[in-house]
């Protein structure tokens, strides 16, 4: 809260909490907000999804076919028992079953927790055990590769939904369609702002994946955004090409969008140059949200490439995910006619923070400023304060905590919820510089966890299917910068006193983590060690194995006292 003009008390989110038409006796719900509301507006026939198929099929979806689905689907799940505040997990691609199945299950007041559908079985069977999932929403394939085996361990589980061909045929698992063609449609539960509604895991340096909830009233934070940073517009044609099972894709690649009335393209299909263009000219797409990943895949194929299609309809691109060098930011210009504008922000604070907004020229290699809203700084933690440090100096960038889509725990872990707050800030353990014009410049993470693809990959989490081949004795596993993925995982490995380390034990030990892990978070690379560099504790310190691995000092990052897990 800040002081008006005449003393009295102003909560600077009223504009913001305006964007949202709220429940008839004052709730909110993210369901409501992202396809009912536009029914009872009179524009339920608008396309919400443009769904394209990587066989060639194509299906528009509008904003009331997606309220009925999504009505069936938590009609389906009042049916089953399942109540509200229960986990309902969602492993799917890009389909119009994964919208169905999320505002589904957040209309009949669950949580959706969203995964990613290139994990391996180890990463799933963790989150669904952690989250205590009551259903999953996936499909055959990935049932049988990656869960079936895993239902005794999942005590939680009591419903498996399966989307596509073969469903019906699978043993302890019900077709999706047909389970919810069977239910008549309902309103949405009368949920409440702090009711919670999304559970996103997350890496950290040290044990497991971290849970981070947020409630409905995080929409307010989607839309605010989606609007003043990405400039979106009733009209829009918006394309945000983040995956599903991460919080960019369920942040801006289903709430956003649709609580604005946008339409959105959902492309089934992988990266590809020719597909992308393609799509951004035929389906005359306004605003563009994608990662430094794919825009460095797409220099290589060189802005001649991009300029053979056209874009007349083009407005706005922007990145998210890993740090946009300043010439990604200006290949944009030369390749689409617009620049790509960089944004920041984490799972933990739920929508961006700090931004090169729509409508204004970017400051190349810089995150951008702040948005409305939030207030951001450079500091230094002196014991249980926090102190700004000067401009250009290094310091982690911090939030003044309180914003609508800031993060409300970490499941089962109020410790580590708790240390992410000292003095009224959040600490994002990210460093960070601020210039003298206000904008904020990305240097790096204040701990270990690895950011490949856009994706943030815990190195505990590797390293400990590492440990668990009969053959490894101890694991270390770092980021190694990367020209297209930013960082890539290596993992050091020291093996048992009977095994060889030849090329075919290498071979062995990469193949089982991507069987566990899946290929997103495997290690690419593996190097044998005799020893690995320790704490006095006995805790490997990546730190050193990264500083030999890039010849770089590993310098002294105590001093600034961030998170610091253990």
């Amino acid at each position: 809260m800040v002081a008006g003009e005449n003393g009295s008390v102003e909560d600077p989110w009223r504009r913001a909490r305006a964007l949202m038409a709220g429940l008839p006796d004052g709730g909110l719900n993210i369901s409501h907000e992202a396809a009912d509301r536009h029914v009872a507006a009179g524009r339920g026939d608008v396309t919400a999804l443009r769904w394209l198929g990587k066989d060639g099929s194509r299906r528009d979806i509008s904003f009331a076919e997606l309220a009925e689905q999504s009505g069936r689907f938590a009609g389906f799940l009042t049916s089953a028992g399942v109540e509200p505040g229960s986990v309902v997990a969602v492993l799917l691609g890009r389909v119009p079953e994964l919208h169905v199945a999320a505002l589904g299950a957040l209309k009949a007041g669950a949580v959706v927790c969203p995964l990613f559908a290139a994990f391996g079985p180890e990463p799933i069977r963790e989150r669904l055990l952690r989250g205590r999932a009551r259903v999953l929403v996936t499909t055959p394939q990935a049932y049988r590769a990656k869960v079936a085996a895993l239902r005794a361990e999942l005590p939680d589980l009591d419903t498996v939904l399966l989307v596509g061909d073969g469903a019906a045929d699978l043993e302890g698992a019900l077709d999706f369609r047909a389970a919810i063609g069977a239910c008549a449609p309902m309103p949405p539960v009368s949920t409440r702002p702090e009711d919670p509604a999304l559970l996103h895991f997350t890496s950290g340096t040290t044990g497991r994946p971290k849970g981070a909830l947020h409630v409905h009233e995080a929409a307010v934070m989607h839309a605010f955004t989606g609007r003043g940073v990405l400039g979106l517009r009733k009209g829009d044609v918006y394309w945000c090409t983040a995956d599903p099972g991460w919080v960019t894709g369920t942040s801006y690649g289903i709430v956003a969008p649709l609580a604005l009335g946008v339409t959105s393209v959902v492309d089934e299909g992988e990266f590809d140059p020719s597909r992308w263009c393609a799509i951004l000219q035929d389906e005359a797409v306004t605003v563009w949200y994608t990662a430094p990943t794919a825009i460095r895949l797409l220099m290589r194929a060189g802005a001649e490439f991009a300029r053979s299609w056209r874009y007349p309809a083009l407005r706005h691109l922007a990145s998210v995910g890993e740090p946009l060098t300043a010439e990604a930011v200006e290949w944009g210009r030369a390749a689409f006619g617009h620049p790509f504008h960089d944004t920041w922000w984490q799972t933990e604070t739920g929508a961006i923070m700090v931004a090169n907004a729509a409508g204004a020229d970017p400051v190349p290699g810089s995150m951008g400023r702040p948005v409305e809203g939030i207030e951001a700084a450079v500091v230094r933690r002196d014991g249980d304060r926090i102190m700004p440090v000067r401009d250009g100096d290094l310091g982690e960038l911090a939030l003044r905590a309180g914003w609508p889509s800031m993060f409300r725990a970490y499941l089962d872990d109020d410790e580590r919820y708790r240390a992410c707050f000292v003095d009224g800030w959040y600490l994002s353990g990210d460093l960070a510089r601020r210039d003298e014009q206000g904008h904020f410049w990305f240097v790096g993470r204040a701990d270990d966890v690895i950011k490949s693809s856009g994706h943030l990959i815990g190195p505990f989490e590797v390293e400990r299917v590492l440990m668990r081949h009969p053959a490894v004795a101890e694991a270390g596993v770092i980021g190694k910068p990367d020209a297209v993925a930013f960082e890539i995982v290596k993992a050091f490995v020291v093996l048992r006193p009977d095994c060889n380390a030849d090329e075919a034990m290498r071979r062995d030990i990469l193949a089982f983590a991507r069987r566990q892990l899946g290929a997103a978070v495997a290690p690419k690379e593996l190097a044998f060690a005799d020893a690995l560099p320790h704490t006095r504790s006995g805790k490997v310190l990546r730190r050193l194995l990264k500083a030999n691995e890039t010849g770089a000092p590993p310098g002294d990052l105590s001093t600034l006292e961030g998170r610091g897990q253990p």
